[in-house]
């Protein structure tokens, strides 16, 4: 399994136990690293959803998750290479969106797998590898 990076729709899976093959592909993750990786821009996302829905619960369950966890910050390099990628999209008509690019320069930055059920946005940017947790795992196709 190579160090791997969540995005917003896994992680939310996840932590709502909505997925069956996600959550076993997490849990068989934290055995073999620890702990799970999320972008701050992924941790933007959850907290604002629940602060719009006024989650209590969900969001002290959500502080204690990330207690747990890490979380990646967007720096200059990730962010650069967000840039770089948007330029290349936006020259071919093909653009996505900031937060999806951004994810992505973070996950360049730091060399990690996106683990994504968002193929369609994010299999446009060069040099990102993807995985979808939400697949059945077979023997050693698991990032």
């Amino acid at each position: 399994m190579s160090p791997a990076l969540l995005d917003t729709d896994v992680l939310s899976l996840y932590l709502r136990k909505g997925d069956i093959a996600i959550v076993d592909h997490c849990r068989r993750y934290i055995q073999r690293h620890g702990r799970l990786t999320l972008s701050i821009l992924t941790y933007y996302e959850v907290l604002s959803g629940l602060r719009y829905r006024d989650a209590r619960k969900q969001l002290d369950g959500f502080r204690r998750f990330v207690a747990r966890n890490t979380v990646l910050p967007l720096t200059e390099r990730s962010a650069a290479l967000a840039a770089e990628r948007y330029g290349q999209l936006r020259q071919r008509g093909t653009p996505v969106d900031d937060i999806d690019l951004l994810i992505a320069g973070i996950a360049l930055e730091h060399d990690l797998v996106l683990v994504t059920r968002n193929r369609r946005h994010f299999e446009r940017i060069e040099g990102l590898t993807l995985a979808d947790w939400s697949e059945p795992e077979t023997s050693g196709d698991a990032p």
